[in-house]
């Protein structure tokens, strides 16, 4: 079976010169590392990242070896092979598998503040990071020093490194009801600084969107954004039913909507954003391939779409990967991957002023980088 870890985008398609570059004497190659670099530089925004999925293979390996009678390999270079997916169901059994290393509020602490400084690595200025609460609070950690940890490492992050970080607590759909009365309790009655969405994740087989409409009515009812996944292993009435039910203002994933035109319609008239994870896609078999992703149908459908990591050591890749991947399904040149970072901006739960001055960054960053 093909290794889902580690896909790479390849060189990406540019269908023009790049502007402001002197190329001549370049060849093809030199050009592709241009667009590479510029994607490493570039100031962004990621909104559809996970907590846990997000441990680097040096974090997971550490927690491994702290826990000693986890199933999770602790040399670094078995988690390739542990990370290698055989479906979305085995995908989700890994990941479960990795939740369990996270037993202690120094544990999440650790593993928050190390998430930040991969991002500040990857010129990620702003992220919205997916926690699933319930998954540590029924394991034992005290639900109030679980915010502490994840506000403390929120804080250092933005301090030390630069990153705004900002919270989706989730509900884990495969845990049911139970986990969706108890997420809603802590994000709505514990509610942290940082937390401005309420999410549902996990497998959407046999776990329908409908159920859960009153836990995100009275999470809406407190203030919190409502951003559902969607459409990634289910059809399109999975993304109706989150829009219609859960009030879903962005999707995560949404991957099946280009099934239904009507639905395609809909989202692009009412300008609901889809967080694409091209890698992510492929890796738990939603997706064959990179050459079958649906992300040009989406952009060509006038949908606003951004490009998204989800669970990056686990897959094997980085924003810039997703960038570089994006890049070559859109044939986009630096102003079109300017345009794509400014996407997820716009699309973000950040403030206004702080909205304005990520983009400002992309802008001059941008015109710098194509002057003469």
């Amino acid at each position: 079976m093909p290794q889902p870890t580690m896909i790479q985008a390849g060189p990406p398609t540019v269908p023009a010169p790049l502007r402001g570059k002197d190329l001549v004497g370049k060849d093809r190659k030199e050009t592709m590392n241009d667009l590479h670099a510029f994607i490493a530089g570039l100031p962004k925004a990621e909104l559809h990242v996970h907590h846990v999925g997000s441990a680097s293979p040096r974090i997971v390996s550490e927690l491994a070896a702290r826990h000693g009678d986890s199933l999770v390999p602790t040399a670094p270079e078995a988690l390739a092979d542990y990370f290698t997916f055989t479906d979305f169901a085995h995908f989700i059994q890994v990941y479960l598998s990795v939740v369990d290393l996270i037993r202690t509020p120094e544990d999440v602490r650790l593993l928050t503040f190390e998430i930040a400084r991969d991002m500040a690595r990857q010129n990620i200025r702003y992220a919205e990071l997916t926690i699933t609460p319930f998954s540590s609070t029924r394991r034992g950690i005290d639900e109030r020093a679980f915010m502490e940890a994840i506000e403390d490492a929120r804080l250092a992050a933005e301090r030390e490194l630069g990153v705004v970080l900002r919270w989706c607590f989730d509900i884990p759909g495969e845990a049911g009801l139970e986990a969706a009365e108890e997420t809603t309790r802590l994000a709505v009655d514990l509610r942290p600084e940082g937390l401005v969405s309420f999410g549902l994740g996990g497998p959407e087989i046999g776990v329908p969107r409908p159920q859960f409409k009153p836990f995100f009515d009275r999470a809406i009812a407190a203030g919190l954004r409502s951003v559902p996944h969607a459409g990634e292993t289910t059809g399109p009435q999975t993304v109706w039913d989150a829009l219609n039910d859960l009030g879903a203002e962005r999707i995560g994933h949404g991957t099946t909507s280009v099934q239904d035109p009507r639905l395609l319609e809909h989202l692009a008239e009412r300008r609901v954003p889809l967080e694409v994870c091209p890698t992510s896609n492929v890796a738990t078999r939603a997706v064959a391939d990179l050459s079958a992703h649906p992300l040009k149908e989406m952009v060509d459908a006038g949908v606003l779409v951004t490009v998204n990591s989800d669970d990056p050591p686990m897959f094997g890749t980085d924003l810039n990967n997703e960038y570089a991947i994006a890049a070559k399904l859109l044939d986009l040149d630096e102003t079109g991957l300017a345009a794509l970072a400014r996407n997820a901006v716009d699309a973000s739960f950040l403030e206004p002023e702080g909205k304005g001055r990520i983009k400002a960054e992309i802008d001059a960053y941008t015109t710098s980088w194509l002057a003469p």
